[in-house]
């Protein structure tokens, strides 16, 4: 009888959380199809507006000539213009019917026909993706999206093989700092290879959690273009994915060795490329490397080449682009796109 019992009350508690996962989604469902009924009304009214706006205006051309005219007028003299200005003022005072048509008759005008354009198409306007979601964004504006990077790992595990960020210094396209702090990895330090990071124990002491500073970093290189030297190095110490095209990596681009006369194949040091065209001695000394030192020679090399680097970029995606959209083309040209009909009749 006891299981029996027991049974019954595991049966009729599962029956009443159907019962209220039910009762959840047809909530929803009704919240949605109200929503969407109200959203279809509402565009509605504003295309029948739209609609009687338009045969209003088609009613009265003499105005709209009128408006044309002064338009031009007002571009070509200046003198001319606030003549027309004046005289247009006291015809619109003696015939409110040429007055000029309002900023928010206008503006209710664009939203009307943005609203029906993605009501026809299914796309909404602030969704829609660019032509190429992979332009480089540094034609622009380069000041507020471009940072330098730089990290400085030591070593964990047995025999500190295993790399662990310690450092990370963050600049933004001036050279101030946005970010420089010391980080305490996640495993015990068995190697802190002070020679090249210039990291010791004491830094470490009261130094950030790694999760905390992956976590603050991530926000500032979010939708910036990111600038190092042997960047994916410092990704991998982040345990981060940047967007390819929003990396510039200084140690591969052929720019910059060909602006210091090495071999195209060769990949030159940070501090050979500091010396040979900034005149720059960096990385010197027995304190090892300054993570901050290093992100501003990335950074200034970076700009020695700015324009061209980014003009390349730009005109290899665009190509790409066109590749993929001729093949795209050429695919659906194929016989199995065409219905049966057309393809025996070719035949």
């Amino acid at each position: 009888m006891a299981e029996r019992s027991n049974r019954t009350k595991g049966s009729s508690r599962g029956l009443l959380n159907n019962y209220r996962c039910l009762c959840k989604r047809s909530t929803m469902l009704r919240s949605l199809e109200s929503a969407r009924a109200t959203r279809k009304h509402q565009q509605k009214i504003i295309i029948s507006n739209m609609k009687r706006k338009t045969t209003n205006n088609l009613t009265e051309p003499p105005d709209v000539n009128k408006l044309v005219k002064k338009t031009k007028s007002s571009a070509t003299e200046e003198h001319a213009h606030s003549t027309l200005t004046s005289e247009n003022r006291t015809r619109d005072v003696s015939n409110p019917g040429l007055s000029e048509p309002k900023a928010s008759d206008q503006n209710s005008l664009v939203s009307a026909l943005r609203d029906r354009w993605e009501v026809d198409s299914g796309f909404s306007s602030e969704a829609s993706p660019p032509a190429s979601g992979r332009s480089s964004p540094c034609l622009s504006s380069c000041s507020t999206t471009v940072v330098a990077l730089d990290c400085e790992m030591v070593g964990t595990g047995p025999g500190g093989r295993c790399s662990e960020l310690a450092r990370c210094s963050i600049l933004d396209y001036r050279g101030n700092i946005l970010y420089d702090k010391y980080v305490r990895p996640s495993q015990p330090v068995t190697d802190y290879r002070t020679r090249w990071s210039g990291i010791r124990r004491h830094h470490l002491c009261n130094a950030t959690a790694f999760a905390q500073a992956r976590e603050e970093i991530l926000r500032i290189l979010e939708g910036k273009v990111v600038v190092g030297h042997s960047i994916y190095n410092d990704f991998e110490a982040l345990d981060m994915i940047h967007p390819p095209h929003m990396v510039r990596d200084t140690i591969t681009t052929r720019l910059l060795s060909k602006l210091a006369g090495f071999p195209r194949q060769r990949c030159a040091s940070l501090k050979i490329l500091a010396n040979k065209l900034l005149n720059r001695k960096i990385q010197v000394g027995r304190w090892g490397h300054c993570s901050v030192e290093d992100a501003q020679a990335a950074l200034d090399l970076y700009k020695l080449v700015e324009g061209e680097w980014e003009q390349e970029l730009q005109n290899r995606l665009h190509n790409d682009d066109d590749a993929q959209q001729a093949s795209s083309s050429n695919h659906y040209m194929q016989d199995e796109y065409w219905p049966d009909d057309v393809v025996a009749e070719s035949k």
